[in-house]
């Protein structure tokens, strides 16, 4: 099983050094992260929630890592965090429906051919 604590930690590091190889990047990203902040309608521990739900969705362990811990220190529950994952799960149970239908389209347009 993955140490999460260890990985955020070596995660922001190397993060760290893309920061000092283009710093540019980096501004670009933390100024994209913060701009829900700015606006002030969701508060930051729906953020979290949605991020981590977004984090499952596209399969990103540093997003997890960074995220979780994030929303923890937001004060988000575990049942809080399971309810957004189960959004998640949904979602990507409800993407794959969606694109069945492609399939079906596809076979659609070779048997035609």
């Amino acid at each position: 099983m993955l140490d999460w604590v260890e990985y955020h930690d070596e995660l922001m590091g190397r993060i760290g050094e893309v920061g000092k190889l283009s710093p540019d990047t980096l501004k670009g990203y933390q100024t994209l992260s913060g701009a829900g902040a700015k606006t002030g309608r969701l508060d930051a521990k729906t953020r979290e929630l949605i991020a981590l739900a977004v984090a499952v969705t596209t399969r990103c362990d540093g997003c997890i890592a960074v995220h979780s811990k994030a929303a923890l220190k937001q004060g988000a529950t575990r049942e809080e965090i399971s309810e957004a994952l189960g959004v998640a799960v949904a979602l990507n149970a409800g993407a794959a429906l969606v694109y069945s239908g492609r399939v079906l389209d596809a076979l659609d347009e070779q048997e035609e051919k």
